[in-house]
């Protein structure tokens, strides 16, 4: 009963639907050089971005992980983008997502073990096969107050993304089980 009545808040007040603001997309490697570079290749024909590498924060001696050292690569989707690629992110997880995967503030969080489980992605042998996480930043319009750099504000607590919001907005958008 209450989910119809957030459905019938959403549609007669637009600024409280909510809406996918950033699709990250992270393959960590673990090591620089060339499995690095092709979690980068695999990346780039996944999403259609060029992906931004990201640096070791501090020396792990048992793992070979130096500080500074390049060992994951990231691709930040918006848009349309992030609308088609989370589709064929969802179906390779079955449209099944654990409720723990949620946080208090609406966002998303879940990993793919092999990314030749997504729809339309063939293995190619010389790249390999990796798996990825991916993470979801679901917000209402009206947020960008609190990221500007001209007269920045705080969101109000009532205008706050929910919990159970997020999940009833992937469950409406995207046809997503919550288990």
């Amino acid at each position: 009963m209450a989910e119809e009545e957030t459905i019938k808040e959403w549609s007669s007040n637009p600024m409280l639907k909510p809406r996918i603001a950033k699709v990250c997309v992270n393959i960590s490697v673990g090591r620089s050089g060339d499995p690095l570079e092709k979690a980068s290749k695999v990346l780039e024909e996944l999403t259609g971005q060029k992906p931004c590498r990201r640096k070791a924060k501090k020396t792990i001696r048992d793992f070979g992980i130096r500080k500074g050292e390049p060992i994951a690569c990231l691709v930040t989707l918006r848009g349309e983008r992030a609308y088609s690629f989370l589709q064929k992110a969802l179906q390779a997880v079955n449209n099944r997502i654990k409720k723990e995967s949620f946080d208090e503030t609406g966002n998303v969080s879940f990993g793919i073990k092999e990314h030749i489980e997504i729809p339309g992605v063939k293995y190619i042998p010389e790249l390999g096969i990796y798996g990825m996480d991916i993470s979801i930043n679901l917000e209402r319009p009206g947020y960008r107050v609190k990221r500007r750099k001209v007269k920045r504000s705080k969101v109000g607590s009532n205008h706050l993304l929910s919990k159970e919001e997020a999940m009833l907005f992937l469950k409406e958008e995207f046809g997503v089980q919550v288990v």
